[in-house]
């Protein structure tokens, strides 16, 4: 079953002679539950790419439809909701609030919203991500590899229906790295949840159901390495 569907993508930056084309002519179908891999150079727009599906970054032209709904049909206030309930964004540095401890970081984006938090879950968040004994704990007390855990729970906490992660682990040491995918593989599976990875490491991109490889903009190669769970 479909769930994110991107029609004919462009985003382009500056004019004339100084355009830049970061994607051109994207059209791509990622079904729900699925676990993508997105390689490529750098610069070679995959953040760009990314952050127009998360509804962070407008494009040129082109349509992205997550669940059915035109993205940006929305206007700004409903973008906003959009992104707080429908996407879970993960990046390399976490982008954690120095001043909340790790529960209110990860609670962040329920309260942002307006909603009262569901305490099951976070309970069941923390201790999935080790993070129980953390709770009262602000970021410069935590390890990179807890700091990203955070990140991750702040990600899952209103139980998105895709989660992007941009370079992930790409702050971390090799076993840290391991850790933080296998977390992202267990959401994946557990919670059902369309995951898409930028990754510049190969043994990450391989344990994906599917690898995407961007090119100037361009889709390269699209291989299904495995069938998604369902």
């Amino acid at each position: 079953m479909e769930i994110l569907r991107i029609e004919n993508l462009t985003k382009t930056y500056g004019a004339g002679e100084n355009e830049v084309r970061a994607l051109d002519n994207v059209t791509l179908s990622i079904g729900k539950g699925e676990f993508v891999s997105i390689i490529g150079p750098s610069g070679s727009g995959k953040s760009t790419l990314l952050h127009i599906i998360g509804g962070v970054d407008r494009p040129t032209s082109g349509k992205v439809f997550l669940n059915g709904q035109d993205v940006y049909s929305q206007n700004e206030e409903q973008l906003a909701i959009f992104r707080r309930r429908e996407v879970g964004l993960i990046y390399q540095f976490y982008n954690l609030i120095p001043v909340l401890n790790v529960v209110e970081n990860m609670t962040l984006p329920v309260l942002l919203d307006g909603r009262k938090v569901n305490e099951e879950r976070l309970r069941e968040l923390l201790a999935t991500l080790s993070l129980e004994d953390r709770q009262q704990n602000l970021p410069n007390q935590l390890s990179g590899g807890q700091q990203q855990r955070v990140s991750i729970g702040r990600a899952l906490m209103n139980a998105p229906s895709v989660v992007l992660a941009d370079e992930p682990t790409g702050n971390l040491d090799s076993k840290n790295s391991q850790e933080i995918v296998e977390l992202l593989k267990m959401s994946n599976r557990k919670y059902g949840q369309t995951l898409i990875v930028i990754t510049h490491d190969e043994n990450i991109a391989l344990q994906a159901d599917r690898i995407i490889a961007i090119e100037d903009g361009r889709i390269t190669r699209d291989d299904r390495i495995r069938r998604a769970q369902s």
